[in-house]
């Protein structure tokens, strides 16, 4: 398995900067989800995606976690939840909420011990504000979003310019 660095402080003020005219494209057997960057508010946290998105990380990996009325979980190299890029991010906590269509950082019982799994939420999940870093949230796609099931394939994700 390939070797992932976090992103130096350098990338993620370059990474962060970028993100604001760009767009994270997944596509999955039931069609795009496409989803925006906050990130002036988890710059560490978007910079990372990027970096990983951008060299292949995530292609072909799994929704391994659909939890319906909740969340779709994906982005570990291992598909069971327990894998991860080989590194950790320090928390990025802010103010906004879990609502649909939420894309946020998974972790595991650290704070800071998040790395490549991601979750989008498929209804509002307040309760879990604040204690997750959300990094994006759902502009297209929201049906397909709906219609995954675990084992679905994040085929590639792509990062755009935004629309």
């Amino acid at each position: 398995m390939a070797t992932y660095q976090p992103p130096t402080p350098e990338e993620v003020t370059a990474l962060a900067t970028e993100a604001d005219h760009l767009q994270a494209r997944i596509a999955t057997p039931h069609g795009d989800i496409v989803f925006a960057f906050y990130a002036k508010d988890a710059p560490t946290h978007v910079a990372a995606f990027v970096k990983l998105a951008r060299a292949g990380f995530y292609d072909g990996l799994t929704f391994h976690r659909v939890e319906p009325g909740f969340v779709i979980q994906g982005g570990c190299p291992e598909g069971t939840g327990s894998g991860g890029p080989g590194y950790r991010l320090k928390a990025e906590f802010n103010e906004h909420p879990h609502l649909q269509g939420t894309v946020a950082m998974a972790r595991a019982s650290s704070p800071d011990s998040a790395g490549s799994q991601f979750y989008i939420c498929l209804e509002d999940a307040r309760f879990l504000d604040r204690q997750y870093t959300v990094f994006g949230q759902v502009i297209e796609g929201l049906n397909a979003v709906q219609k995954v099931r675990p084992g679905d394939a994040m085929e590639r994700i792509a990062i755009e310019a935004a629309v």
